[in-house]
């Protein structure tokens, strides 16, 4: 079912007042609805005005279903409808983790050991080991797939065709991701140091395995200098999370004692994490007509 537009919720003259560029994070428990929430606040958004852009990397693609459209492919899609100016777009976050390995790959094969094992320098292959770069190159964090995601979209929108957006919603990954993410900077610093002590344990080998290295022949960036542009972007996304101006995250849950206790229990990490938290979305409360069933009032009642 398409999703349609909601009576304005308390605070919302706020968050539709103003024409500057505002994003709105949703996050929760897994199953609270967070993607038919950020479907529906991007609906009153474009029907206030708002050019509207919603994101989601959910690789259950939900938001397709939420507007009954096929949303898949990574590009902007029209939203169909009286949604007007609304556009929404699904990433997946595979795709994002492949870019991950890509970045920390030097060649085709399955890892950097695996590479240099294959060249029958055994003693290296070793003092890889010992750098544990494996387990960087085969099992990203988890978090990393959504970070890169939103970084991409932050980078889309920075150009000057789709500066027009001015209320961007992001539908995120389930509460414990959200967190990750949000220390992904420092893990990938750790992770650029042992890629730097990589190429000094290097240094001595032979020209052929600089050349593989991008020192020799044409110039290719190394997973070094990916990596830093990588961490960059985390930066960004850091930032973005924290910008008290122009994010603010919305915790959406449902009145189970579970969810409300895993709300708390994320609220209380993005303070400290000094994300700015203002809202909380209260999904699937039972209307009073509900109580004529015993069920429903009991649950309405918790």
């Amino acid at each position: 079912m398409a999703v349609r537009a909601v009576a304005s919720p308390a605070g919302f003259d706020e968050m539709v007042s103003g024409t500057e560029r505002k994003y709105y994070m949703l996050g929760g428990k897994g199953g609270v609805g967070k993607t038919s929430c950020a479907a529906s606040l991007a609906v009153k958004f474009a029907n206030n005005g708002h050019p509207t852009l919603v994101v989601s990397t959910d690789p259950a693609h939900s938001l397709s279903d939420s507007f009954a459209q096929d949303l898949a492919g990574g590009t902007l899609v029209p939203v169909e409808g009286p949604y007007s100016p609304l556009f929404a777009l699904e990433l997946n976050p595979e795709k994002a983790k492949e870019e991950f390995q890509s970045a920390t790959q030097i060649s085709g094969g399955s890892g950097i050991k695996d590479f240099m094992d294959g060249m029958g320098l055994g003693v290296l292959a070793e003092q890889l080991g010992e750098l544990k770069l494996g387990e960087l190159l085969d099992t990203p964090p988890p978090g990393l797939d959504e970070a890169i995601a939103i970084s991409k979209v932050m980078q889309f929108l920075e150009s000057q065709e789709y500066n027009m957006f001015t209320r961007i919603v992001f539908d995120t990954a389930p509460t414990g991701h959200t967190l990750r993410l949000l220390s992904l900077p420092d893990f990938l610093d750790k992770s650029i140091g042992k890629i730097l002590k990589l190429r000094q344990k290097i240094a001595s080998t032979t020209s052929a395995i600089k050349s593989v290295f991008g020192q020799e022949g044409s110039p290719k960036p190394d997973a070094a200098d990916k990596l830093e542009r990588l961490r960059e972007r985390m930066i960004k996304v850091r930032e973005l999370f924290r910008d008290t101006t122009s994010t603010e995250f919305i915790i959406v849950t449902i009145p189970t004692v579970m969810a409300i206790s895993e709300s708390s229990r994320l609220c209380a990490s993005l303070k400290m994490e000094d994300v700015p938290v203002k809202r909380l979305i209260a999904n699937q409360i039972l209307p009073p007509s509900a109580s004529d069933c015993k069920f429903c009032a009991m649950k309405r009642k918790v």
